[in-house]
């Protein structure tokens, strides 16, 4: 099995970065996987200083089989350093897993990454492998893994076949979505619908949500496990567009996660679940995070 290269996504914030490299560090294959950092420059000057200690820290950084660091002279923002450095990265390497600066994983992540990326490498219908899932109740009625149509961003690997579908213009996913009257499935009681909305609007730019759709319109599956190999750590209201919260689950998997063959096809339990976690969070955190939003761009 080769490895496929970690990338990480950094910008300002050097206590989330610490503590996203030292969990990394710790992950069986760390040693012998090649990380690959882009730094994205600041987007004024009241930023430098905090982006210069993140680039200082990032600097020193030993564990790993190789440290690559990709300095972005001018602020590319969160989308555009992603798609770009993703697409880079898959390009070279066929494969890639991807995380960003507020991202701790468990020490089996890189297992169950790499060998998700190779069980299913040959298998078209599959689009990503991804580490977390919400914290739905009966978690323990769920299989160890299970597939779901679309994507997720909170760790996740892909291959180069999968992101070669990525579109990045959210006004054509949009159209596509309304035109084969998908709407409501798309949406899912999850929000999907009116965060594609509003990066179309500028509201927001999410690249997640049109990596999600992208995956979605092509009808293609994302391996999820039933117990989460992240935790984000950046609902602690330091990012530009998070609101604090821990309703995202605050416990991460300690035991590694079996991964055997199982039928590509989308777990309906599972989907299920998802939902009713989103039915009962999403009014309550939905307006944290639009009040979040409001005062980011009014600013």
């Amino acid at each position: 099995m080769s490895l496929a290269p970690i990338v990480l996504f950094t910008y300002n914030r050097l206590h989330h970065t610490t503590q996203t490299i030292k969990a990394l560090k710790k992950n069986f294959l760390a040693d012998k996987s090649n990380l690959i950092i882009f730094s994205d420059g600041p987007i004024d000057n009241p930023n430098k200083k905090s982006v210069e200690a993140v680039r200082e820290y990032i600097q020193n950084i030993t564990g790993f089989k190789s440290v690559e660091i990709v300095k972005r002279k001018e602020n590319f923002g969160l989308a555009k350093s992603i798609i770009d450095g993703v697409t880079e990265v898959v390009n070279k390497y066929g494969k890639v897993i991807v995380i960003e600066d507020d991202i701790v994983t468990s020490k089996y992540f890189l297992q169950y990454m790499n060998k998700g990326l190779d069980s299913y490498e040959q298998e078209d219908k599959v689009i990503s492998i991804n580490a977390y899932f919400y914290p739905v109740e009966n978690t323990d009625q769920l299989t160890d893994t299970f597939f779901l149509k679309g994507t997720d961003c909170w760790g996740w690997a892909t291959w180069k076949r999968g992101w070669d579908l990525f579109e990045a213009d959210g006004k054509k996913l949009m159209h596509e979505i309304r035109q084969k009257k998908l709407g409501r499935e798309f949406d899912g009681y999850c929000g999907f619908t009116n965060m594609l909305a509003d990066q179309i609007k500028g509201k927001n730019d999410s690249w997640a949500i049109r990596w999600h759709a992208s995956a979605f319109l092509k009808e293609k599956l994302s391996l999820f496990p039933a117990h989460s190999l992240v935790l984000n750590i950046g609902h602690d209201t330091s990012g530009r567009h998070s609101a604090s919260t821990d309703v995202f689950g605050k416990e991460l998997l300690d035991t590694p996660i079996k991964i055997t063959k199982i039928d590509i096809r989308e777990n309906i339990s599972a989907k299920l679940a998802q939902q009713k976690f989103f039915k009962k969070i999403y009014p309550s955190f939905l307006k944290k995070i639009k009040n979040k939003l409001t005062s980011t761009f009014s600013s």
